[in-house]
């Protein structure tokens, strides 16, 4: 594949009558008792990322915080801040940019890029090209193809975004490249994690690359133990619950853009790989309205702060010759995401902050 953006400068027709119409639509979605995440979003960003593959063009809208398209040799620190299943990367953006701020970077050298993975439900209330992602409900979250206009995965997205941060000529000073989510978005990094392909392009310029994987309802398990009532991971029944180690709770029926690389090859690259999993104090209740309840999400653990830490005791016992990941607990922040990004801790591993204690 080749990469290339392109900006839409151009107003769209009958803006109003769209916004009210996506309003109409978000209170019939409301009503859906089993989805009421899926509704569609209120605003699409106007700047695009083209995506070239044999099979023809894709547009992805995402946000930037500087012009991509031309030299940035003051940029040193490139953010990705992924959305939650809301699909609202405008106000992920908007949390980057107070992020950075809190952090004290300096923004000439701080690019902050927020992308949006679309359901196929916003394109029916929105007015836009035919030619945009968008995946049948949340299924970008687990890397599967897009439904329309092309089947590209929404990890192929980050992985064409990673390829355009290697661009020396674009970026000839970047030294720092973080990929971050909260909720939903903590899954697709966390998930990226395990199966990105191309960050080998960063790390052949020698760009240092870090995760932070803040809050997600679930994590990808490498075999078939999950915990046990202490919290260890242990074999787990699967008469209890049939699909627990289906991706993307584990590692069977993996999508294609992974299922060439076995459950081994997947836990060996996430194992080099710098993690920080982040998690509310008070992110403990097992009725959170956005928390995964399906049974193999309670394989995990009965909500987010038992999961996290459940998990890192597990990929800490499968690689006691030591790890590149750690575990922060946040102290009083539930299931907040503006909180959770701007917390001591994310500021620590988004932007190299003091402050932070494991």
């Amino acid at each position: 594949m080749t990469f290339n953006l392109s900006r839409r400068l151009t107003m769209r027709c009958m803006a109003a009558g769209a916004a009210m119409l996506a309003s109409l639509a978000q209170s019939a979605f409301s009503a859906n008792p089993n989805g009421s995440h899926l509704k569609p979003v209120t605003t699409i960003s106007d700047t695009r990322f083209t995506i070239d593959t044999p099979q023809g063009q894709a547009e992805f809208p995402l946000y930037l915080s500087k012009d991509w398209t031309v030299a940035q040799p003051q940029v040193t620190r490139a953010v990705i801040v992924v959305h939650g299943k809301l699909r609202n990367a405008d106000v992920y953006f908007r949390t980057a940019q107070k992020a950075r701020d809190a952090a004290h970077a300096d923004p000439d050298s701080t690019l902050l890029i927020a992308p949006q993975f679309l359901a196929t439900l916003d394109l029916r209330v929105h007015d836009e090209p035919a030619d945009l992602l968008r995946w049948k409900g949340d299924a970008w979250m687990g890397g599967e193809a897009a439904r329309a206009p092309l089947p590209v995965s929404s990890y192929a997205v980050l992985d064409a975004i990673v390829t355009r941060l290697a661009d020396r000529k674009l970026f000839p000073n970047l030294q720092h490249v973080v990929i971050a989510g909260h909720s939903g978005g903590g899954q697709v990094v966390q998930r990226y994690a395990v199966a990105a392909r191309n960050i080998d392009v960063l790390t052949r310029e020698s760009i240092d690359v870090r995760y932070v994987v803040a809050n997600p309802s679930t994590y990808a398990y490498f075999d078939a133990q999950r915990p046990n009532a202490q919290g260890v991971a242990a074999p787990f029944d699967a008469a209890q619950c049939a699909d627990f180690n289906q991706w993307k709770y584990g590692m069977e029926n993996r999508p294609p853009y992974l299922d060439d690389r076995s459950p081994a090859q997947l836990e060996a690259a996430y194992a080099s790989r710098r993690v920080d999993y982040l998690v509310g104090g008070a992110d403990n209740d097992p009725q959170q309205s956005a928390l995964d309840k399906s049974c193999a999400a309670e394989a995990q653990g009965p909500q987010r702060f038992a999961r996290a830490q459940a998990y890192y005791r597990y990929i800490e016992a499968r690689h006691p010759e030591g790890l590149k990941q750690s575990l922060h607990i946040v102290p009083g922040v539930g299931h907040e995401g503006a909180r959770m990004l701007t917390s001591v801790c994310a500021l620590s591993a988004m932007f190299d902050t003091q402050g932070c204690e494991q």
